[in-house]
C-alpha cells in the first residue's frame, strides 16, 4: 500500500512528541514535514531526545499544504481555527485537530470518538480529537447513558497526570508543587464538560442531567482516573452486560470483572473499565493514558479509521504495568 504522507504542525510539546513517536514507526504513514516555530532549524530528537536512532527529521516552521495526505494539527487551543484559515490545505486532505477548537463539530468536522461515532469517522475529512478528561468520562458513562440509566445527576472525580497541563510550566505544574502533593482546579466548570454533553446528548435525546466533575491534579506525570457513579436498582452483572455489549466492537475499550489500575494503561491507547454497585450507586472507574488515548493515540486511532487501516496500526503499545 502506498504510504500516507503526513504532516505534524506544533510538534513540539508533549502531544506532537507523542505523535511522532508513534508515527516514525506507523507502517502506513510517511512523515513529510514536523511544524514548530519555537524550534525549527533544529532536529527533532533535540526537543524529543528519546527518538535518537528513530528519526533524523528537522523541525521547520514552513507549512506546506499541497501533496499532503493528511495534517495533524497539535497547536495550543485556540489556535487552530486561525492556522486553517491562512493555510487552506486541500478539501481531499484529512485534518485532525487535537485542540478544542472544532469540538462542537464546527466548520465541518466530526467528533473523534470511535467508540460512538466511528462510522462517521470512516468517512471524515476533518476529525476533531476528544479531550483527555472527555474521553476517560465519555468511556466511563456512555453505556449507561445509552441504556437511559442515568436520571439524576452524576458525580465524576477524575485526577490526571503532569502532562495534561503542557508542556510550558505553570506554578502548578512545576515538580516542587506537584510532587507529594493534590489540588482541585475548574470545579463543576471543566472545558471539557460541554464536548461531553454533546456526546451524551447524542446517545440520549434531551439528556439534561448535572454532571458533577471535580478534576484533581495527580502528583504523576501521566495518566488518567476517573470515578463515576449514579442511583441503580440493577446488579454489576447486568452492567457488565450492558457494558461489554456496548464495546464488543471497540478496538482498545475493555470491560474488566477484575478491580483494575492505571498503570494498565499508562503507555497504551486502551481504556479500561470496571463496574461495581455498592449501596444503590452504579460506580463506575475508567483508566486511560492522557497522552495516547486522550490525545495522540486516539489521533492515529481516528487517522487509521480515515484511510481504512486495521484501527490498531502503529498502536499495539504495551503497558508499563509496574
Amino acid at each position: 500500500m502506498k504510504k500516507i504522507k503526513t504532516a505534524i504542525i506544533g510538534a513540539a510539546g508533549y502531544t506532537g512528541g507523542e505523535l511522532l513517536r508513534i508515527l516514525v514507526h506507523h507502517p502506513n504513514c510517511e512523515l513529510v514535514y514536523v511544524h514548530s516555530n519555537s524550534q525549527k532549524g533544529k532536529g527533532v530528537t533535540d526537543a524529543h531526545p528519546d527518538l535518537i536512532g528513530d528519526t533524523d527529521l528537522i523541525f521547520t516552521d514552513k507549512v506546506e499544504t499541497e501533496g499532503i495526505d493528511a495534517v495533524f494539527l497539535g497547536l495550543p487551543h485556540g489556535e487552530a481555527k486561525g492556522f486553517l484559515e491562512t493555510h487552506p490545505f486541500p478539501k481531499e486532505t484529512v485534518i485532525i485537530d487535537l485542540s478544542t477548537d472544532f469540538r462542537d463539530e464546527s466548520n465541518g468536522f466530526i467528533y473523534g470518538l470511535p467508540e460512538v461515532n466511528k462510522s462517521k469517522i470512516q468517512s471524515a475529512k476533518k476529525i476533531a480529537n476528544p479531550g483527555c478528561f472527555a474521553t476517560g468520562i465519555q468511556l466511563a458513562l456512555a453505556p449507561a447513558i445509552a441504556k437511559g440509566w442515568v436520571k439524576n445527576d452524576v458525580h465524576i472525580s477524575g485526577i490526571t497526570g503532569s502532562t495534561g497541563a503542557g508542556k510550558k510550566l505553570s506554578e502548578t505544574s512545576h515538580f516542587s508543587y506537584r510532587s507529594s502533593n493534590m489540588s482541585v482546579y475548574k470545579l463543576f466548570n471543566h472545558q471539557h464538560l460541554k464536548e461531553i454533553k454533546q456526546t451524551f446528548g447524542q446517545l440520549q435525546n434531551e439528556f439534561d442531567q448535572n454532571l458533577l466533575f471535580v478534576p484533581y491534579r495527580g502528583n504523576f506525570p501521566r495518566g488518567i482516573w476517573i470515578t463515576a457513579y449514579f442511583p441503580f436498582s440493577g446488579t454489576n452483572e447486568e452492567a457488565i452486560q450492558v457494558y461489554r455489549e456496548f464495546y464488543k466492537d471497540a478496538r482498545f475499550t475493555h470491560v474488566s470483572e477484575k478491580d483494575i489500575d492505571m498503570k494498565q494503561a499508562v503507555n497504551t491507547n486502551k481504556c479500561i473499565v470496571h463496574t461495581q454497585v455498592e449501596n444503590g450507586q452504579l460506580v463506575v472507574y475508567s483508566a486511560i493514558d492522557n497522552l495516547l488515548k486522550g490525545a495522540s493515540g486516539q489521533a492515529v486511532q481516528n487517522f487509521n479509521l480515515a484511510f481504512g487501516l486495521e484501527e490498531t496500526s502503529g498502536l499495539n503499545l504495551k503497558s508499563i504495568a509496574f
